[in-house]
């Protein structure tokens, strides 16, 4: 009879770890991008990113495949690839940073803001990202909306194509990571 107790031991560290912190994997990925141009708008979607979220440091790391972003003409797409991005060369973007204002311990949407660097084209930028976390059901959403100037990235923009492609691209992020 004195060793039940200790039967629940595994039991209840299996119940209290998850909640001081661990790791989360990315279960659903949503990244868009729009382009306010003078003749035609752009956008296209990616849902093909990985992510890990490590709850106990906060610390976030993304990798988002570039050519993997769907547009409405394939032209476009092509140009997005061999032209602008030059996927073959700079196949990937990340972001490393950290997240401020999550309490994984709180259910509900959350202010939060990811802090870190930012990789496109080959180009790192230090980025402070607001956004809004979700606790539901031992997931975690992410969400964001926040632009980038694509010079900020050494991504130009032929003097020809001025009218066709906007200066700065409004980026959506929608992540939902499951415990891992």
């Amino acid at each position: 009879m004195v060793m039940k107790p200790f039967l629940l031991w595994p039991f209840l560290l299996a119940i209290i770890f998850p909640a001081i912190g661990q790791k989360y994997a990315l279960e659903k990925s949503t990244i868009t991008f729009f382009s306010d141009a003078v003749i035609e708008d752009i956008s296209a979607t990616n849902r093909k990113a990985g992510s890990i979220l490590n709850t106990q440091t906060f610390e976030v790391v993304f990798s988002v495949p570039i050519n993997e972003f769907q547009f409405k003409k394939k032209l476009m797409q092509e140009h997005f690839n061999e032209k602008y991005l030059e996927s073959e060369k700079f196949p990937k973007s990340t972001f490393v940073g950290t997240i401020t204002g999550l309490n994984v311990a709180t259910q509900g949407v959350q202010s939060v803001s990811a802090s870190g660097k930012l990789t496109i084209h080959g180009a790192t930028n230090p980025v402070v990202i607001p956004g809004t976390a979700e606790m539901q059901a031992g997931k975690i959403s992410l969400k964001s909306k926040f632009v980038i100037r694509l010079a900020d990235y050494n991504i130009t923009i032929p003097q020809l194509m001025w009218q066709n492609i906007a200066e700065q691209v409004e980026v959506t992020v929608d992540f939902t990571y499951k415990p891992q």
